[in-house]
């Protein structure tokens, strides 16, 4: 089957949440062959009604495809994916390229780099921004580290659910973009929570307010995209808080690793932790605002 450019692939994907499910959709249809992977084969049953065939494990997925992405949740489930006994590094293909989506540790993605390379595989670290609109839309921000030519020869795929696509660096330089992205996400969620309920108690309108200053300088994706659902009581996760957890978590020990001190990253880690502990942590991000509602 033939996808953009004309070209001859068939595609694997692990990993098929909220953000994963969208891009396999992409992927469908622009024509190409997708062979998925998920722990939880139920979340996945729109995607083979839409053509995807469903498979046993990581294993096969490696085994019958020509690049595989791979979108799971955590440092420790990229780390089963591709170093696990099913996983993929031990039955790709040569020449095969990996391409982890996931916002995972900038250290283990130099790690797959290695072990790839050893067995003549191409890796990409390439986690994305842009929540689960922007995997919709196909408009996703797309931070990418490894060799350029590796990255240059699937840039016609990622340009299928991405639009802000750059090449950072060598392996690891993806993650280490994104971990820039979270930190400033994380101070300014903070604000965008403070600014709407400051709103509130001058006895303003929520909605109007965000009429007003999410076009001028205050202006940013979480307030156009967030602030909205905050003022509708809608905390469905686009982004679980647990994940952005997890991603705060990554950047604090790097940072600490270098001595460098983040006051607005830890700020936000610590309430968004409190959140979690009141059992808050598989809602949206969004959910923030619960913290100044106690």
């Amino acid at each position: 089957m033939s996808g953009k450019g004309g070209w001859q692939m068939k595609l694997g994907f692990v990993g098929t949440g909220v953000m994963g499910n969208s891009l396999v959709k992409h992927l469908l249809a622009n024509h190409h062959e997708v062979a998925i992977y998920t722990r939880t084969a139920k979340k996945a049953e729109n995607l083979v009604e839409a053509g995807a065939l469903l498979v046993e494990s990581p294993k096969q997925v490696a085994e019958e495809c020509d690049v595989v992405f791979t979108m799971v949740g955590y440092p420790r489930d990229v780390e089963e994916v591709y170093f696990g006994e099913n996983g993929l590094l031990k039955h790709a293909k040569e020449n095969a390229v990996l391409i982890d989506l996931t916002t995972s540790k900038p250290n283990l993605a130099k790690r797959i780099f290695q072990a790839a390379a050893e067995n003549g595989v191409h890796t990409l670290d390439a986690p994305v921004s842009g929540g689960d609109i922007g995997a919709q839309k196909g408009s996703l921000s797309i931070m990418v580290g490894g060799e350029q030519p590796t990255f240059i020869s699937v840039l016609p795929l990622l340009e299928l659910f991405g639009e802000n696509i750059i090449y950072q660096g060598p392996a690891g330089a993806g993650q280490h973009t994104k971990m820039c992205n979270q930190i400033n996400i994380a101070s300014n969620m903070i604000g965008v929570c403070e600014s709407l309920i400051y709103a509130k108690k001058a006895g303003l309108d929520p909605e109007t307010v965000l009429r007003s200053i999410s076009t001028g300088a205050a202006g940013s994706w979480s307030l156009s995209n967030l602030a909205p659902r905050m003022i509708n009581g809608d905390f469905q996760p686009g982004f679980y808080i647990k994940h952005f957890i997890k991603d705060m978590k990554i950047a604090a020990d790097e940072a600490e690793a270098w001595g460098l001190e983040l006051p607005g990253l830890r700020l936000s880690l610590q309430m968004y932790e409190s959140l979690a502990d009141e059992g808050y942590e598989d809602n949206g991000t969004q959910a923030l605002i619960k913290y100044f509602d106690k």
